[in-house]
C-alpha cells in the first residue's frame, strides 16, 4: 500500500490542489480570492492529465533510426499540445474576470459575495445601490459619459 502511494505521490498532490481550489471556490466570498481557487483548481487538471501522459523509458516523438519505428518508445505528445492550449484559454480566461472583477468594483463599490448576490443589504435586494456616475464637467455632455469615460479637460478660454 505504502510503495503504491510512494510511486503516485503526483496524485495526491492533485487532489490537494483540487481540494484547495474547490474549498477556495465555494467558502471564500471575495471575489480575487474565488478567482485564485479557481486558477489552483486548474492547475491541479493541468498536473492530473501531464502525469497521466508520462511514459518510462519514452523518448521524444521524433522517429529515430536506433530507437525504430515502434510508437511503443515514443511518447504521445498529443495530452502536451492539449495542455499548452489549455493554458493559454486559461490566461484568457483569467484576464476576462480580472477586468469584470476591476468593472464589478468600480460599480458597485464591493467584490464581496454576498453584498452582490443579495444577501443581507445588497445592491440586488435595493438596500445598497452601485454609485451614481459623476456630473458632468462644464459642458461635457453626451454618449462618453454614459459609457463612463471621463472628458477631456477643457481648455483655456
Amino acid at each position: 500500500m505504502l510503495e503504491t502511494l510512494g510511486d503516485r505521490y503526483v496524485y495526491l498532490m492533485v487532489v490537494a490542489l483540487l481540494s484547495i481550489g474547490l474549498f477556495t471556490l465555494l467558502v471564500e466570498r471575495h471575489l480575487v480570492k474565488k478567482l485564485v481557487g479557481l486558477v489552483i483548481f486548474q492547475t491541479a487538471i493541468f498536473v492530473f492529465f501531464i502525469e497521466g501522459s508520462v511514459k518510462d523509458g519514452g523518448d521524444v516523438p521524433v522517429i529515430d533510426p536506433a530507437i525504430g519505428t515502434d510508437p511503443v518508445d515514443y511518447v504521445n505528445p498529443l495530452p502536451h499540445l492539449l495542455i499548452l492550449t489549455a493554458l493559454v484559454v486559461g490566461v484568457a480566461v483569467i484576464g476576462v474576470a480580472l477586468a469584470l472583477i476591476v468593472t464589478i468594483q468600480r460599480a458597485y463599490g464591493t467584490l464581496d459575495d454576498a453584498a452582490l448576490s443579495g444577501q443581507s443589504g445588497s445592491v440586488a435586494s435595493g438596500t445598497v445601490s452601485p454609485p451614481s456616475v459623476p456630473a458632468t464637467p462644464s459642458g461635457g455632455s453626451g454618449p462618453d459619459r454614459a459609457a463612463g469615460r471621463l472628458d477631456p479637460p477643457a481648455g483655456p478660454t
